[in-house]
């Protein structure tokens, strides 16, 4: 299967999907490719589609395999008159207030071993960048978002926690992402949000892709006191 325009691989993924990577001068273009590809499948709603999973810069679209095969699914594609806009609503701006050093979630020192900077620099740094939010996944309500400053990129645990509290804030690589429950997981943690990020009755994700966030700094008072003001 040959790329073309945009796309600049499509490889299978499995018996049933295909992973579409995207062209870009860096994963922001590489993203709005990508969820415009997204955009584009969804809204011709094919019978034979189960499911779209954008990530950074790739798209995997599954599909029924008594409908359509690769070559099918290739040749949709080709023909797709790509659609700019995501028909479900307007990108939405979030911030995000966070108790930088608290208790229970708190690598601040690690990270400035790692990186040179004070803990005053690590949370300037954090809260001076607007994110992106490229791709959701991992756990419900759980966002990717980016890019990190560079001189805050730090890698991965060597080995995971088996508990990070819900509401911790977290960096790894050149992402930061917020925890929406209670789970394992490998990032360095910079403090704790009570903002809620995922709805169980609803099954609704307080971020979606193509939304971006700034986290603000609050005290451990302010914390306590339970406000979140998303605007």
């Amino acid at each position: 299967m040959q790329p073309f325009d945009s796309i600049r691989a499509i490889q299978p993924a499995g018996m049933n999907a295909i992973i579409v990577y995207f062209t870009g001068e860096d994963v922001a273009a590489a993203n709005a490719w990508c969820q415009r590809w997204a955009h584009t499948v969804r809204a011709a709603k094919p019978d034979w589609l189960t499911s779209l999973l954008p990530s950074y810069d790739s798209l995997v679209i599954s599909f029924k395999p008594e409908c359509i095969d690769f070559h099918g699914v290739y040749q949709f594609l080709r023909h797709c008159r790509t659609v700019k806009n995501d028909p479900s609503g307007d990108p939405q701006h979030h911030r995000v207030q966070v108790w930088y050093g608290a208790d229970d979630a708190n690598d601040l020192k690690e990270i400035s071993r790692h990186t040179g900077l004070t803990t005053d620099e690590i949370i300037a740094l954090h809260t001076e960048t607007t994110y992106r939010v490229f791709a959701v996944g991992f756990a419900p309500g759980f966002a990717y978002l980016g890019e990190l400053d560079p001189r805050l990129a730090c890698p991965r645990l060597d080995s995971p926690r088996q508990h990070v509290p819900e509401g911790a804030v977290a960096i790894a690589d050149r992402q930061t992402a917020v925890y929406p429950s209670e789970s394992p997981g490998g990032w360095h943690l910079l403090g704790l949000t009570n903002a809620p990020l995922f709805d169980s009755e609803s099954a609704s994700a307080r971020f979606a892709v193509g939304d971006t966030v700034q986290f603000v700094g609050i005290s451990e008072q302010e914390y306590n006191n339970g406000e979140q003001h998303d605007n």
